[in-house]
């Protein structure tokens, strides 16, 4: 048995290191603002989407975060906005508040669905999150997938959102009050179903070019999730009264499909 001395640093390093994993957590993964559609392709048969809004990690599959009452909820369809706010549905998810909805095509279009989700504090780091999330949803259109709602930072697909295959590359530019970003980062992260144990680095960080364009190549089926951050323009007050800084997002999510 080693001295006293020596046992008292070992049990004090095994401390240091429980201690600093525990922190790890919160501070390491991505936040992810879920809006998720039943399906991104809507036939005439069916004519209705249901939608679900969880604040999560998606690769990780956890955990929920408690979302507070979205500011903004709506839908973009042949230049027209839609107010769906008070369609939102509460629900509840590993003991936190989620949020879901359902909608009915009457008209073929392309269906821009965005959610503006109340501020997020998040205390490991100390500020707070906005992700402004938008997912489109074609019903017997083909058209008007690449319209902007008009976020103030949104992502501009440059590839059709929906239909996609697997091993398919999805690209788009980084907006700003309408500018591009350049350079802006831009987090992925795949809608883990179970199926796969998340890796070292379970979030992929990609860069866009000088005019805020990205691309990624999807390499399984399913939903993924693409966050372009960036900075506020100011700050809010914590929970403690303390001015602290604002991470805004925009974020897209678009589903792929094996082909068979």
């Amino acid at each position: 048995m080693p001295p006293a001395a020596d046992l008292r640093r070992i049990l004090h390093g095994i401390g240091l290191a429980v201690g600093l994993a525990a922190t790890l957590p919160a501070a390491a993964l991505a936040h992810f603002q879920e809006l998720i559609p039943s399906e991104d392709v809507v036939s005439e048969d069916s004519r209705m989407v249901r939608l679900e809004m969880t604040f999560t990690h998606p690769m990780e599959r956890g955990p929920v975060m408690e979302m507070g009452t979205p500011v903004r909820f709506g839908v973009l369809s042949r230049g027209k906005r839609e107010d769906l706010k008070d369609r939102l549905q509460k629900r509840s998810l590993a003991g936190k508040t989620a949020f879901e909805a359902t909608y009915d095509f009457k008209v073929p279009g392309d269906y821009v669905f965005f959610l503006e989700p109340a501020p997020y504090w998040e205390p490991a780091e100390r500020k707070w999150i906005i992700h402004y999330t938008k997912v489109v949803v074609d019903f017997g259109a083909g058209r008007g997938w690449d319209k902007l709602v008009g976020l103030p930072v949104e992502i501009e697909p440059r590839v059709r959102p929906y239909g996609l295959w697997t091993g398919n590359s999805f690209s788009g530019v980084v907006r700003r009050h309408g500018k591009p970003v350049p350079h802006a980062a831009v987090e992925v992260e795949w809608r883990n179903d179970g199926s796969v144990r998340p890796p070292t680095f379970a979030t992929q960080v990609i860069k866009a070019d000088e005019r805020g364009v990205f691309s990624y190549t999807m390499p399984r089926a399913g939903w993924w999730g693409f966050a372009a951050l960036v900075d506020g323009d100011r700050h809010m007050k914590g929970p403690d009264g303390k001015s602290a800084p604002v991470e805004l997002g925009g974020v897209i999510w678009v589903k792929t499909m094996d082909m068979k």
